[in-house]
Order: structure tokens, then C-alpha cells, then sequence
């Protein structure tokens, strides 16, 4: 009986330490992001420019509307609003939330997803204001003009050509456009008609069919023949090169079938889900501390890049703290839907606990008052390479409040 009684304490004491540890990174990571987040509204008052990384001349870089990350922003002020559930923040989050309306009614590309949802998505999550379901509903809307029923997906881009200079691309689909679909399970929730999850399911559908390698590693852009539905290319944008794992896109691809399978309660989706974060977990260039390099095969033989790669400045390959952050916050969503799910949610631990560490979280008042340090934009572009960026702390955010929840 004694013996039975140290064993109940010993195992007390330890779920007691480890409750105290996840605690400390949570607790941490906001504690941090309230500073940082302080001093960047205060260098940016007005909602009219959007912090997203720091330039080359090593100041704060702000977007206007009409790019892709402006909804990572307010997307923190409502995290952090949910975690302090202090009144500024929630003010703070309403402004920037709602300087963002009018994009809407933009059908120029599909990052409505990503503009709309991590701003009035939360918004409405946390307000109940039916205000904020309207916005996201004529958002969805906006979104479905880019869907093609010849292709069976959303178009990402508008015309463009590839890397080598040759091919055209006229109808490219990236494998980010995945991460848009949740505005449309949302639209169909909302309102009852299933137009909007059915083009959610044939683009995720298409996107598993022609996306995907044999090693559930993905090709970041598929190209199609917008008459016929025919692939013309399968090729990169901002990984290595056209068949390296650029892992950004696999970190898009992870969460993106997650979000998918909770939402529809596919087998298949789930299926997609389970391969591409296995294919994460167990690469073989999979850095110790669990932050990827920009690319998995990065500078590696049999991957030809088709842009200007000097290996003379990449000695060093580059992390993408953007990466690990998104797949720490699919890793622990998917932890909840598989028999081995403790796989996922110790994978996405050990992630926070690096982010959270001196080597990426950023002391008060640096980092152009960023929250994680080392991430990549895109390198073929020669543009955000080892710097802050917007969507990284927003997704680590988001981890944090997950790993909370759990």
C-alpha cells in the first residue's frame, strides 16, 4: 500500500511540473507578445498600414490592401485578447479588424482566406457580432469567382511565368490556397448552403490528387489548362527547386487537410493530413530543435533551382520559424483526431519550446517589435530572408492558445 501511495505522488508531482512547464511557455509567449505588440501600435497608430517583417534597411515594413498577410495582424490582437481578455486589446483588435472590410469584394486572388479569416474569423469567434458573419460570407463569395469546375479548384495567381523563364502560367494553383477553404466550410456553417463547402471539398479533392508526390512531400504550384482541367506543370515559386519539399508549403499542406478532415470528417482528408505531417516528422534534414530549414532539400544533389542560387551565400541554410509555427498548431489540432496522436502533440511541444527559447523569441523592443525571430519569406525572390514575420507569431500565437487548451 505504501508503495502504491509514492507512486500516486510521484506521478502527481510529475504532471504537476510538466503542467507548470507549459504553463511557463504559454504564459511567456504572451507575456512577450503584449510587449512587442504594445510598442508596434504605438509605431503604427492608424489602420491604414499593417506591420508584416522588417526591410532590408532594418526598419518595420507595413503593408497597405493589397497584399496577402494584412489579416495576420489584427489575428494577434484577437489572441491576445482571448488570453488576457483585457478591453484594450479587444479595441485594439476591433479597429484593425474592421479597417479591413472592404476587401471583401476583392476576387484578384484567393488570399481573401487568409485576409478575412484570421481577422473577422476571430473577430466573430470572440464577438458574436453578426456584423462580422456578413463580412465573411460576402468573403466567401468573393472567393468562389476564382473557382473553375473544368479544374476543379480555386486559381491562386493570376497569369505569371515560372522560374525558367518559359513556362506560362496561366491558371496556377499553390498548395497555400488550402488554408483559404476554412472561409468556406465557415460560409456553408453559417448560412446552410453547401455551395461553398462543396468547392472547399473539390479543390482539397483536386489539390490531393495533383499536388502530391509519392512521399506526400508537394509541388508548391500546379498549373492548369483552364479549358480542359489538363496539369502543364507542377513546379516551385518560393521553395529550392521544382521537386524539393520547400517547407512552408508542407507546413500548408499539414494544417490545411487537418482543418479539412475537422470540418468534413473525411477519412480521406484525414488520410492527406496523417502522410504529409508524417513525411515532416520523420525527413531526415528535420533539425534537432525541431525548427525546418527554409527547404528541406535545400542545396542538396539532384535538386536544380531554375533561379540564381549562389551556394557560396547559403552556407548556412536559413530556418523558417514561419514553418514550424504553423505546423506546431496543425500538429496539435491533429493530435486530437488519431488513435497516435501524442506523436503530434510532443512534436508540437518540443516546437513551441524552441520558439519560445532566446534563439527565436525576441527581446522587448527589438525585432521592429516582432515576436519570433528566423523566419523566410522567399529566397528565390531574394526578399525576407532571416527575419521576422507577421504570420510566423500570428500561427505561433495561435499554438500557444492551443496548447493552452489542450
Amino acid at each position: 500500500m505504501k508503495v502504491f501511495y509514492v507512486l500516486c505522488i510521484s506521478v502527481l508531482v510529475l504532471i504537476a511540473c510538466s503542467g507548470g512547464e507549459d504553463t511557463s511557455i504559454v504564459e511567456q509567449g504572451f507575456t512577450r507578445a503584449e510587449q512587442q505588440l504594445s510598442n508596434q501600435l504605438k509605431a503604427v497608430p492608424e489602420a491604414t498600414e499593417y506591420p508584416r517583417t522588417i526591410g532590408k534597411d532594418g526598419k518595420l515594413k507595413v503593408t497597405r490592401k493589397n497584399d496577402w498577410t494584412e489579416g495576420f495582424y489584427p489575428g494577434c490582437l484577437w489572441y491576445v485578447y482571448e488570453y488576457t481578455n483585457k478591453e484594450d486589446w479587444k479595441k485594439a483588435a476591433i479597429k484593425w479588424t474592421e479597417s479591413l472590410e472592404p476587401l471583401k469584394k476583392m476576387t484578384n486572388h484567393h488570399d481573401i482566406g487568409f485576409l478575412m479569416y484570421c481577422s473577422f474569423g476571430n473577430a466573430y469567434r470572440l464577438t458574436g457580432n453578426e456584423a462580422y458573419k456578413d463580412v465573411l460570407v460576402e468573403s466567401a463569395r468573393s472567393l468562389c469567382t476564382r473557382f473553375n469546375e473544368k479544374t476543379g479548384c480555386i486559381k491562386s495567381w493570376n497569369y505569371r511565368k515560372s522560374w525558367n523563364g518559359k513556362d506560362e502560367w496561366f491558371y496556377p494553383v499553390i498548395i497555400d490556397n488550402m488554408m483559404n477553404l476554412e472561409l468556406l466550410y465557415f460560409a456553408t456553417k453559417v448560412t446552410g448552403d453547401s455551395v461553398y463547402a462543396k468547392v472547399a471539398n473539390r479543390h482539397a479533392e483536386t489539390t490531393a490528387k495533383n499536388q502530391f508526390r509519392e512521399d506526400y512531400s508537394n509541388y508548391h504550384v500546379v498549373n492548369y489548362d483552364a479549358e480542359t482541367g489538363e496539369v502543364l506543370n507542377q513546379a516551385t515559386c518560393q521553395g529550392f527547386s521544382d521537386n524539393s519539399a520547400w517547407a512552408r508549403g508542407q507546413a500548408w499542406a499539414i494544417y490545411g487537410y487537418t482543418m479539412a478532415y475537422r470540418e468534413t470528417h473525411r477519412q480521406d482528408f484525414l488520410d492527406m493530413a496523417v502522410h504529409t505531417a508524417d513525411f515532416w516528422l520523420n525527413h531526415p534534414n528535420l533539425p534537432e530543435n525541431g525548427i525546418p530549414y527554409w527547404d528541406f532539400n535545400a542545396g542538396q544533389e539532384d535538386y536544380v533551382p531554375d533561379w540564381n542560387y549562389d551556394p557560396e551565400i547559403f552556407k548556412v541554410v536559413p530556418r523558417d520559424a514561419s514553418a514550424a509555427a504553423i505546423v506546431a498548431s496543425a500538429f496539435l489540432e491533429l493530435s486530437g483526431y488519431v488513435t497516435d496522436g501524442k506523436k503530434y502533440s510532443a512534436a508540437a511541444a518540443h516546437i513551441l519550446k524552441s520558439l519560445s527559447s532566446p534563439a527565436y523569441l525576441a527581446e522587448p523592443g527589438t525585432n521592429c517589435n516582432f515576436i519570433l525571430m528566423h523566419s523566410v519569406g522567399s529566397i528565390p525572390h531574394g526578399e525576407e530572408i532571416d527575419v521576422p514575420l507577421i504570420y510566423a507569431d500570428y500561427y505561433y500565437l495561435e499554438a500557444l492558445m492551443r496548447y493552452k487548451n489542450m
